[in-house]
């Protein structure tokens, strides 16, 4: 049945809506956190969904060699938060570019291994690392609930205030109601909603200023290095090639699950155009000083919730983001809502990055040592490498911006870990085999005798 236009407008827009507040999540927290200009701010929160919008048409495209061609939205990833901000505040803004390019150009090269290496991700790894994602934000958003602990670089004086608690927390509670008593897509929109009305909110308290927006100008042509020349370090790249292939393994599983959705098993053939789009989309966030991107989960439960699966409706929504990162009015927008307005917002998604990974852990045998083992061991590392950094500061540079982000160390622990603990039960069947024989011999003899 051939959709109309508009109606086909209006389904882009959904998908628009539906992952729209992460998108910019991604840029304010980063933005935020390197204490960028608010001119710089909105050129981020543009440039992110004008990427954005790139990347999505890049994937949607089943080309011969590039795209996997399924109706998928990409957005900015959270996993390369908190690794971003590290980088930018040991090595300058120039390294986070340098190594988000390296890391594009390597995942694209790689792509044709990457679908025989998505065993060394079984749930047990892939539910810890999304665990550690969700718990390395939480932090954050908990400061920017308090107002944020920088105002232009400066300390800010009004961190902690109860008018911005109870604005935050205004946020959350509204966030929770619309959940509760919304259904559906409106359900959906419910982070959006509550973002829209804490700003009016922080507005009327004389919290919002909006001098931004009326500096920004209707039009903007996206720039190359905005930042200025990326500088490449080894640390920086190792640490944004592994968050390039979490992000591999994030969109494996959204891949396997909206090719279910729309009735489409895939081959390993698909999944190698996937990681090479997903490359160059990497590529194209370092070159324009953007973001690493990844498949949104989110508008695979849209998908479903429509049953509407055809690629012209994501082609229209990655068309739309394009026109959107084009007006810097609508990112400067974005970027005058408050710190604790954003911080109310945020405590939600990071709270539910850790319901999703104790959801996919809730698939692994726990009445295995070692898989207990592998979980225990990742989450106390990688916590704490993120609560106590100091006891990194006698390692050279490269390895302690490796080491001193919890989510990589966590990381890292729970790929080894898994390996060396699958290797020792291999072993340990091979043994049983080879003594099961002996066994039964012996119980032969036993019962002759």
């Amino acid at each position: 049945m051939k959709q109309k236009p508009f109606a086909v407008f209006t389904l882009g827009l959904q998908h628009v809506l539906a992952m729209y507040a992460g998108a910019i999540l991604v840029p304010l927290l980063v933005g935020r956190a390197l204490n960028v200009t608010s001119e710089q701010l909105s050129y981020l929160l543009a440039i992110d969904l004008l990427t954005c919008g790139a990347a999505t048409l890049l994937q949607t495209w089943r080309g011969a060699y590039i795209g996997i061609g399924l109706p998928v939205m990409l957005g900015s990833s959270f996993v390369a938060v908190t690794p971003m901000i590290a980088i930018g505040a040991n090595y300058g803004i120039s390294a986070i570019y340098g190594s988000i390019i390296a890391a594009g150009v390597l995942i694209f090269l790689c792509a044709r291994f990457f679908g025989k290496l998505t065993v060394l991700f079984p749930p047990v790894v892939t539910g810890t690392v999304v665990t550690l994602i969700g718990l390395s934000l939480v932090p954050t958003g908990v400061k920017n609930m308090a107002g944020g602990e920088k105002v232009n670089g400066s300390a800010n004086p009004e961190y902690g205030s109860l008018e911005n608690l109870l604005l935050s927390v205004g946020v959350l509670i509204l966030i929770l109601v619309l959940n509760r008593f919304l259904k559906g897509f409106a359900r959906t929109l419910s982070v959006l909603i509550g973002i829209a009305a804490g700003t009016a909110a922080a507005a009327v308290m004389g919290k919002v200023s909006f001098s931004s927006v009326s500096e920004a100008p209707f039009f903007q042509i996206p720039k190359p290095f905005y930042f200025g020349a990326p500088s490449f370090e080894i640390g920086p790249i190792i640490t944004m090639l592994i968050v390039g292939i979490v992000i591999i393994v994030e969109s494996t599983g959204v891949f396997y699950a909206i090719g279910k959705i729309c009735g489409r098993p895939l081959t390993e053939k698909d999944l190698v155009k996937g990681y090479r789009a997903e490359g160059i989309a990497i590529m194209i966030g370092g070159l324009f000083n953007a973001f690493p991107y990844n498949t949104f989960a989110q508008n695979a439960g849209l998908l479903q919730l429509t049953k509407v699966k055809t690629r012209n409706v994501v082609v229209t929504a990655g068309c739309i983001l394009l026109f959107l990162g084009l007006i810097p009015k609508f990112a400067a927008l974005a970027s005058s809502v408050p710190a604790a307005v954003l911080g109310g917002a945020t405590v939600v998604m990071f709270g539910m990055v850790i319901a999703s990974g104790v959801k996919m852990l809730s698939t692994v045998d726990l009445k295995n040592q070692y898989h207990l083992l592998t979980i225990a061991c990742s989450i106390a590392l990688g916590i704490g490498a993120s609560t106590v950094p100091a006891i990194f500061t006698e390692f050279p540079a490269p390895i302690r911006i490796l080491v001193s982000d919890g989510m990589i160390t966590g990381s890292l622990t729970a790929i080894f870990l898994n390996l060396f603990f699958s290797l020792r039960a291999k072993q340990e069947k091979i043994v049983q085999k080879e003594e099961l024989p002996v066994l039964e011999n012996k119980l032969v003899l036993e019962k002759e005798v």
